[in-house]
């Protein structure tokens, strides 16, 4: 008894340096993140085919107030030359270009990235597969897939629509088709595993990672179909918008375009980052977690419904932008442990310097025109989804 009762003693000893030290992993890790994000956004703000240097921002920053109304053109006339005059007019376009361009752009891409990353960290934890995220299952494409049809269908199907519900047709289409997607792929996953035992979803709390894969390869193929499909039957106009599907990209960001996204990527959010505890027991399998407290069904519902919204919204504002949800978490976990309560918030703000940083090449190698961000994202979630596989051959698993 004497043993047992050291080795206990021992063992909650080396427990909680443990947690300590993951507590305090991240907390570095928020901080570096943190860094990271006010460092890549200044740069985005600022690099371009126009530069806004620091020697700028004084006079942008007046160009700003005058725009605002707040400070009146004459306090700053310094000189009334054509010198002058030409200097005022640069500092307008510098800020016209930052208010009106680069800052709602980068608004955009800290929203777009963060739900991704957070919707893969929770999609990870709860089909607890580690290659899980929305592009591999699925959900990207069955988004991309519904706002392609609105595109080249929207406006012959219901041409009397008001501009205001116009505008909310796309992204409510792709909501709609990210949570068909992930149901289908999981019926498909679940069905297939309940005959041979524990499904994704099945009272086991077990999965079989290939079904997985195989239900979101299916369903992604199909909604390729679908997507060259209408591409076929859309004009000029509709390819280039296809086009922007296809590969994501965050050109199309505008003030009036960011409010509703960012509505659903904010109730996204609300309904994600409270389920760390309950992916934690998830994680013990639905028997265990049931007795901790936690309702299996609703925990995969809200999670289903929080990662569909998210990443229609995103969808419907960005196009489809792959790896972000699988690159993240792992990463996050890499560092910081396995924890939930560290991973989901961490990941949401990892995942938006990914994209942030990100935007930079993407603006700047093919300068004055854009590559897409789909593109970059791919460069770097590709070699590193390949490490994962062959990590997991090496492993035995």
């Amino acid at each position: 008894m004497a043993a047992t009762l050291d080795d206990t003693a021992v063992t909650a000893g080396r427990a909680l340096p443990m947690h300590d030290q993951r507590h305090r992993a991240r907390r570095r890790l928020g901080a570096v993140l943190i860094v990271a994000l006010i460092a890549v956004s200044v740069l985005g703000l600022a690099v371009g085919p126009l530069a806004i240097m620091p020697a700028d921002y004084p006079a942008v920053a007046r160009a700003l107030l005058v725009r605002a109304g707040l400070l009146d053109p004459a306090a700053i006339a310094v000189a009334a030359d054509q010198a002058w005059a030409d200097q005022a007019r640069a500092d307008q376009i510098k800020a016209a270009v930052l208010l009106d361009i680069r800052l709602p752009r980068l608004i955009l891409g800290i929203m777009v990235g963060g739900v991704l990353g957070l919707s893969g960290a929770v999609l990870q934890g709860l089909f607890r597969n580690p290659l899980a995220d929305p592009a591999l299952i699925g959900i990207s494409a069955g988004a991309a897939l519904a706002a392609v049809a609105t595109i080249v269908l929207g406006h012959a199907l219901l041409p009397d629509l008001p501009a205001w519900a116009a505008s909310a047709l796309v992204p409510a289409a792709a909501f709609a088709g990210a949570i068909s997607a992930t149901m289908l792929v999981w019926r498909l996953a679940g069905g297939a595993a309940s005959g041979g035992g524990e499904g994704v979803g099945g009272e086991g709390g077990g999965h079989d990672m290939s079904l997985l894969l195989l239900a979101g390869v299916a369903i992604t193929a199909i909604a390729s179909a679908g997507v060259g499909l209408f591409a076929f039957i859309g004009d000029d106009q509709q390819l280039r918008e296809l086009t922007f599907w296809s590969m994501g990209g965050l050109g199309g960001a505008r003030w009036g375009l960011l409010w509703a996204p960012l509505l659903a990527i904010s109730v996204a959010a609300w309904l994600l980052l409270p389920l760390a505890r309950g992916l934690d027991a998830h994680a013990l399998g639905d028997q265990d977690a049931y007795h901790l407290g936690v309702d299996g069904k609703r925990l995969r519902r809200r999670a289903v419904i929080g990662a569909a919204l998210g990443v229609g919204a995103a969808v419907a504002v960005s196009g489809t932008i792959g790896f972000v949800g699988l690159v993240v978490p792992h990463l996050v976990r890499l560092i910081a442990g396995p924890g939930h309560r560290g991973v989901l918030p961490l990941s949401m703000l990892a995942g938006a310097v990914l994209l942030v940083g990100a935007d930079l090449p993407a603006r700047l190698i093919v300068a004055p025109a854009e590559l897409p961000i789909g593109i970059v994202t791919a460069l770097i979630g590709g070699p590193y989804f390949i490490h994962l596989l062959r990590a997991r051959i090496r492993g035995g698993g």
